[in-house]
């Protein structure tokens, strides 16, 4: 399917290019969350109308993200969770997780900015990527401990991990799950009845 993006997309291209993804990346994802409209030639035209303007305003955002990314830039918060003596969590931390505890510092971050490819579940210092506009992205440190008194000494002692980031394929192959049909108990009895071998005569 063609779109046209509204913002710069990491992996696909800037703002007003008109690239080919998946079907189901860009009902799930890219169309729901305003960052591209179909390749119509109504919406082209549209574009090209608002073009200035959408510029204008992603410029002001980007602004307002690198004020707020300097502000953020080394940032290092403390999640207290229970873990094993092998520092596996009794849990996991999640993108929500980390948004809040940003927030409680006095930041406000939303958990669709946080950028993990998976929930922290172990002990220790987590780098974690915030993406605060398209062109803008600031690195935070989640010291996850089984206490306040732990996350002092580990602080103090131990290197970030770098957690991995949600990239554009993930996300597209992930839209592209979500937008498979299921199957159905009704289905799969079905198809169970059709391949079942007729008794001999």
């Amino acid at each position: 399917m063609e779109v046209i993006l509204l913002e710069r997309i990491e992996k696909l291209g800037q703002m007003g290019d008109v690239v080919t993804v998946r079907p189901g990346f860009a009902r799930n994802y890219l169309l729901p969350q305003k960052k591209a409209l179909r390749a119509t030639q109504e919406n082209r035209d549209y574009f090209e109308t608002q073009r200035a303007q959408l510029e204008a305003s992603n410029l002001e955002l980007k602004n307002e993200a690198d004020s707020l990314s300097k502000k953020l830039d080394g940032l290092a918060i403390t999640i207290v969770r229970q873990a094993s003596d092998n520092d596996q969590l009794y849990g996991s931390v999640t993108v929500r997780n980390i948004a809040q505890a940003i927030t409680e510092a006095g930041f406000t971050v939303d958990s669709k900015q946080v950028q993990m490819a998976r929930p922290i579940k172990t002990v220790g210092m987590h780098e974690v990527i915030v993406r605060l506009h398209p062109e803008v992205s600031v690195s935070v440190t989640a010291n996850v401990a089984r206490s306040e008194e732990e996350a002092i000494v580990q602080a103090d002692s131990d290197d970030p991990i770098e957690e991995d980031q949600v990239d554009t394929a993930q996300a597209e192959d992930t839209a592209d799950e979500q937008a498979e049909p299921a199957i159905s108990d009704d289905d799969t009895a079905d198809n169970e009845t059709e391949t079942e071998e007729k008794p001999s005569e």
